[in-house]
């Protein structure tokens, strides 16, 4: 829908004409504007469908949906790289650099108990990073001048492969050597699903705060954000996350207090922050608005679960000095 039509400096012959043209104009904004909040919901709603249930189903469910997380957001990842640097990466490249970081996800993968048996770093390990050397190899050739690109792509092992790792690892952390399923989040399940629930409650309750009463600009970064919208956020979610995760997680036999789950929702939140900073300058030193469009009105991989990436490692780390 063409609305410039309806607008800029143009010479009205008559007072009835240019009344019909602002008013032809409002409309197609109106209409423009439904058509976004339409697709944005719909968008969402699936995104939260399919989130809830790789999260909350089972240890399989968790391992496809990283999957699924990880070779998206590499690709992304090399899409805004070679923007920065100004180049085109080979397309044997980008699935080297892949293969090679999944199979820290393959590796981590027996910390699930659902898992153990499938014995996928025996498996498959071996053969997923044999591919990936070899299709980075390859990679290389095809590109010329490539070390000093090499070293910016290798950031992408430890903002993507060994993130999603971590959270497979945090499966591990259960207070309880027995197992028991249950048919939605099983107790191997509690701590991803909390760190994720941290990322998502922080950036709703930091929007909606900063659109009650923001007024002071967090940073140059993200001019959207701001500093009432963000402290806002994090404290909502620390309450939020918190006191809702002690009690689903003492049904669990986790041995946290309501204080443990309160200070890690916390910290989880202004990790949360920090990536998704990082990722919004990433994306102004590439010159692009969004990471990907594989959400439509919503962006690309990266912009949906930079918070997550960036937060997950630290997160790991604090969870097993407490455990």
């Amino acid at each position: 829908m063409n609305c410039n039509a309806y607008k800029g400096a143009i010479t009205f012959s008559t007072n009835k004409e240019k009344d019909i043209r602002i008013n032809n104009y409002f409309w197609c904004i109106m209409a423009m504007n439904t058509t976004v909040l339409k697709t944005r919901t719909t968008t969402a709603l699936i995104f939260v469908i399919i989130m809830l249930v790789g999260i909350g189903t089972n240890a399989y469910t968790l391992f496809a949906l990283c999957s699924i997380i990880h070779f998206g957001a590499w690709w992304e990842y090399f899409t805004l790289q070679d923007k920065v640097l100004h180049t085109t990466s080979h397309n044997m490249l980008r699935m080297g650099f892949a293969l090679t970081g999944y199979t820290m996800l393959i590796w981590c993968s027996g910390s699930m108990p659902q898992l153990q048996q499938l014995q996928l770093s025996s498996n498959f390990g071996v053969l997923v990073g044999t591919a990936g050397f070899l299709c980075s190899v390859i990679g290389i050739f095809k590109m010329q001048r490539i070390t000093m690109r090499v070293l910016h792509y290798m950031w992408g092992y430890l903002y993507i492969s060994l993130s999603l790792a971590c959270l497979l690892l945090l499966c591990t952390y259960t207070h309880n050597t027995e197992y028991t399923h249950q048919l939605w989040l099983s107790k191997y399940l509690v701590l991803p699903a909390f760190v994720i629930s941290c990322m998502w409650i922080n950036d709703t309750m930091a929007y909606l705060v900063g659109s009650l009463i923001g007024r002071t600009p967090l940073s140059s970064i993200s001019p959207k954000k701001t500093w009432e919208g963000t402290l806002g956020g994090i404290v909502l979610c620390g309450v939020v996350v918190g006191v809702g995760t002690y009690y689903i997680a003492s049904k669990q036999h986790f041995e946290y207090s309501i204080w443990h789950w309160i200070m890690l929702a916390t910290v989880a939140s202004i990790l949360g922050t920090i990536g998704d900073l990082l990722e919004s300058k990433l994306k102004r030193m590439a010159q692009v608005k969004d990471s990907g469009s594989f959400m439509p009105g919503h962006g690309g991989f990266l912009d949906r679960f930079d918070s997550l990436l960036f937060a997950t490692p630290f997160m790991y780390i604090l969870i097993k000095l407490i455990d």
